[in-house]
C-alpha cells in the first residue's frame, strides 16, 4: 500500500473504486519525473468528492491507470468568501491566485478597472495556477476562477445578501470594520489597481450598502501584498481560522 505523498488533482470523478485516466502531462509527472510504478499510491482529489488513496494500475510513458481504493480526507469547504482584484504584471497576477487558494477562498475574480494596467490575461492559466496551489497545500477544493469581467458590470449585479470588503487605506482597520462574531454570511474581498479606482468607481462602490471600507494598515500596499494582507485579516475574523 505505501503511503502517499504525491497530490493530484484530476477532472474526473474520484470514489470507491473508480477508475482515473491519467493525461499525458500527468502520466509524464508521475511516472517519469516522479519515477512511480505500478502498485503505487497517489492522493487524488476531484473537487467535489474528498480526497482519495489511489493506487497505480497501469503506467506508461503517455498515460495510466490509477484506482481508487480508500478516502482519506472528506471534502474541505472555504468560506463563503470570493476575492475580487484588478489583474497586474503576470507573476504577480499568479501569485495573487496561488494565494487566494491557499487562503481559503472560494471563488476568484479578476475584473477590469479604469486603471488597471496589465498584459492579457490568461484565464485558463490562473485557473492551473489554483490546481496547483491546492494539490501543493492539502485542500480538497479548487476555486472558481471567473472570465475577467468590468468591475462596473459585476457592481451592477451584485446580490444584495453577499457584503464587500473594500480596502481604503484612508479609512479605519480591518479590525474595527468587519463585525465581531456571529456567522459570517456572504462576503467578498475587493483589491484596486496599482493606480487606484476612478472617482466613478470609487463613487459606485460607496453607494452600495454591502460595501465596508477598511484600511490595511499605515503603509500603502501593492496589490499583491494587499490580497493576502486582506484575505488573511477577513479569515481571522470571520472566516475558519477565527
Amino acid at each position: 500500500m505505501g503511503n502517499a505523498k504525491i497530490r493530484l488533482f484530476v477532472d474526473q470523478p474520484v470514489g470507491q473504486g473508480q477508475v482515473i485516466a491519467l493525461n499525458e502531462g500527468q502520466a509524464n509527472y508521475l511516472f517519469n519525473v516522479m519515477r512511480l510504478g505500478v502498485g503505487a499510491s497517489v492522493l487524488v482529489f476531484d473537487g467535489e468528492n474528498g480526497e482519495w488513496r489511489a493506487e497505480v494500475a497501469e503506467a506508461g510513458k503517455r498515460k495510466g491507470l490509477l484506482v481508487c481504493m480508500d478516502q482519506t480526507a472528506p471534502l474541505r469547504m472555504p468560506p463563503d468568501l470570493w476575492l475580487l482584484f484588478a489583474p497586474i504584471k503576470k507573476a504577480r497576477t499568479d501569485f495573487i491566485v496561488e494565494k487566494a487558494t491557499e487562503l481559503g477562498a472560494a471563488r476568484v475574480m479578476p475584473v477590469q478597472t479604469r486603471f488597471t494596467n496589465a498584459d492579457r490575461i490568461r484565464v485558463d492559466k490562473l485557473r492551473a495556477h489554483a490546481i496547483e496551489a491546492a494539490e501543493q497545500c492539502g485542500g480538497t477544493f479548487v476555486p472558481v476562477v471567473d472570465d475577467v469581467q468590468p468591475l462596473a458590470k459585476v457592481l451592477a449585479a451584485w446580490p444584495a445578501d453577499r457584503q464587500i470588503l473594500w480596502c481604503n487605506e484612508h479609512l479605519a482597520g480591518v479590525a474595527q470594520a468587519l463585525p465581531k462574531g456571529g456567522a459570517a454570511g456572504p462576503w467578498a474581498v475587493l483589491i484596486g489597481p496599482e493606480g487606484g479606482f476612478s472617482e466613478e468607481e470609487q463613487a459606485q462602490l460607496a453607494a452600495m450598502p454591502q460595501v465596508v471600507q477598511a484600511s490595511l494598515g499605515p503603509r500603502i500596499l501593492r496589490a499583491d501584498t494587499a490580497a493576502v494582507a486582506a484575505l488573511t485579516l477577513w479569515q481571522a475574523q470571520l472566516g475558519d481560522w477565527a
